[in-house]
């Protein structure tokens, strides 16, 4: 642990600028979900329903079916830190490296993982409806791919309600300055409208195990082979975002049994996925390949 001491100077915390999670509103109702067979596992609904028959005026109604069952998937989240904080290195840094640490874990590195693991794990799910990779030159070609990915999710009936775009601060930016009748109505047709810095927007990533050579400091990287996101839409009820167990404790020195420190605990146990029989409620543009 690095911690320099303080000299006599004003105690100004220089944080570092990130922003706090852009994928928190796809966490969902998680009265939607029930315990599966196994711990690691949770069951959601699915329904369909036959469709209409002939009347027959004398035999009546053609009899329907109702199939609901229960889908089964795997949580695939597990991930945690423990940091500490010797007394007397808090003490002699005016109290600022332990009392500061949990937010700057939260907006520095728990946020932008989630949002990154999020993401990446939505466009790499079988049978999302996908653009042919591009780099756009300027603000009108991401207009355009945003108009086709608009008509494509509207052939597949997918509601307008809860469509959620996510792009990259550079696109939706340039699109914004547009200012025209068509880029307004574009946008208007959209619920919630979300910059993502392309340090999280990516197709896949490697989670680093905070151990292995070269993977100390834990957090993720960008995967090889994985590429930049441009922008992607989701369509919220499509989304099966649940957290099982968050865990964020501080134990007082006193309550520590192997050193003189404070300790702060943090795990965060849950899933990402897509309901099976929405698949079409998510498209996806990446850039292409360099």
């Amino acid at each position: 642990m690095a911690i320099q001491l303080a000299k006599n100077f004003t105690p100004l915390l220089d944080e570092v600028y990130k922003l706090a999670s852009v994928t928190s509103d796809l966490t969902g109702d998680p009265a939607i979900v029930k315990a599966g067979v196994n711990v690691n596992e949770i069951c959601y609904p699915q329904i369909s329903v036959t469709g209409l028959g002939d009347y027959d005026r004398n035999s009546g109604y053609t009899q329907g079916n109702v199939d609901l069952v229960w889908k089964t998937t795997q949580f695939n989240y597990d991930r945690g830190t423990r940091i500490s904080v010797d007394v007397m290195d808090d003490e002699e840094t005016f109290n600022l490296s332990f009392g500061r640490a949990g937010a700057e874990l939260m907006r520095t590195k728990v946020a932008p993982e989630a949002d990154a693991f999020t993401f990446a794990t939505l466009a790499g799910t079988d049978g999302i409806s996908k653009a042919e990779p591009a780099t756009f030159a300027d603000a009108a070609e991401f207009l355009k791919a945003l108009l086709e990915a608009k008509n494509k999710m509207d052939e597949d009936e997918v509601p307008e309600d809860n469509r959620i775009l996510y792009a990259t601060p550079t696109l939706l930016n340039g699109i914004m300055a547009l200012d025209t009748t068509k880029s307004r109505e574009v946008l208007n047709s959209f619920s919630v409208k979300k910059k993502v810095p392309q340090s999280r927007f990516y197709t896949a990533i490697d989670l680093l195990d905070g151990k292995s050579g070269g993977e100390e400091a834990g957090h993720y990287k960008k995967a090889e082979g994985g590429t930049d996101i441009n922008f992607m839409i989701i369509h919220k009820p499509a989304i099966i975002k649940y957290d099982k167990h968050i865990a964020n404790d501080l134990i007082a020195p006193a309550n520590n049994p192997d050193s003189d420190s404070y300790i702060l605990k943090y795990r965060k146990y849950g899933l990402v996925d897509v309901f099976k029989n929405k698949v079409a409620g998510i498209y996806l543009s990446a850039k292409a390949a360099e």
